[in-house]
């Protein structure tokens, strides 16, 4: 019908992160009878995220924290933590959420708490996408028919993909339990988020994670050396990887003692078609220079 406005609506399940751009875009119409066409070109673009997938996880190694003490423990935060030292008269711009309802019974005018600096240190991610250490399978395989078919409908068999995700959920867990999170990997350029809290700093790293690859030829082991300097006492560090390299070990074990907690997620690189080593040797190896957690993550291809 003339002068009439349409709608046009599709909805898709995004199996495949990264970023995609979305146009331009060609309408034809015509006639009923399709003699004649009339198309017109729509030349606007528009770009689309993808997030990769998280895995909802609900107990993880407890970072240690040490009490900074003095000084900076008194200091005030504007943000919620979980140390609330007090109340104090409402001034306008005070979220609700912040109200110290028994208080302000009590006193019969609005209190709101106060809160201190979080006294557990920042939790920092390092990821590990060098090439050296990607190990991938084919996406699809062949029957004894010679048919192609396609693998179950979970991750791709890629060390990369296991890793991405392992760091989007660890994020995630400590983000939704209010701590500060750090993130640091090379995707292949050098990508590195500043410790924060809230949903904010969770957005920023997946959205680095979205369109990362294992694309860079610096090695875990280097990556320790150069960004782990900043690093303070009572900082947790979680690192995740699928590197059959051994001396990475030693760096970390370094880190150890200078009072960095380190928590190693290990991807089993020979569940991806990885050439034949004995993973449990390697994570021996690496709890016996460092006392890591040391977890498993194996392709169930």
């Amino acid at each position: 019908m003339p002068r009439r406005r349409y709608h046009w609506e599709a909805h898709t399940i995004c199996s495949r992160r990264g970023e995609f751009t979305l146009g331009p875009m060609t309408i034809i119409s015509g006639d009923p009878f399709g003699l004649f066409q009339f198309p017109r070109k729509i030349a606007a673009t528009s770009s689309i995220i993808v997030y990769p997938p998280t895995i909802p996880i609900y107990r993880f190694a407890a970072p240690m924290g040490t009490l900074s003490g003095g000084e900076a423990v008194r200091r005030r935060a504007h943000f919620v933590t979980t140390n609330a030292s007090g109340v104090r008269d409402y001034q306008p711009g005070d979220s609700f959420n912040r109200i110290h309802w028994r208080s302000t019974a009590r006193k019969d005018r609005l209190l709101v708490k106060e809160f201190e600096l979080d006294p557990l240190a920042d939790v920092w991610i390092f990821l590990d996408l060098s090439r050296q250490s990607l190990v991938e399978r084919p996406q699809a395989k062949a029957d004894t028919n010679g048919n192609m078919f396609a693998p179950p409908p979970n991750l791709p068999p890629s060390t990369e993909e296991y890793a991405i995700t392992i760091a989007a959920s660890i994020s995630q867990y400590f983000v939704n339990r209010g701590r500060a999170l750090g993130f640091v990997t090379y995707s292949p350029h050098r990508e590195i988020v500043q410790p924060d809290r809230g949903p904010r700093q969770l957005t920023r790293i997946l959205e680095i994670l979205a369109v990362a690859r294992s694309e860079t030829e610096l090695s875990l082991q280097q990556m320790l050396v150069l960004e782990a300097n900043y690093l303070t006492r009572g900082t947790t560090l979680v690192i995740v990887t699928a590197s059959q390299d051994e001396s990475w070990a030693t760096e970390a074990h370094t880190l150890s003692r200078r009072g960095i907690r380190v928590i190693c997620v290990l991807i089993d690189p020979w569940s991806f078609g990885a050439a034949a080593q004995n993973i449990s040797h390697l994570a021996q190896m690496v709890e016996s220079a460092v006392q890591l957690l040391t977890l498993f993550a194996r392709t169930t291809i």
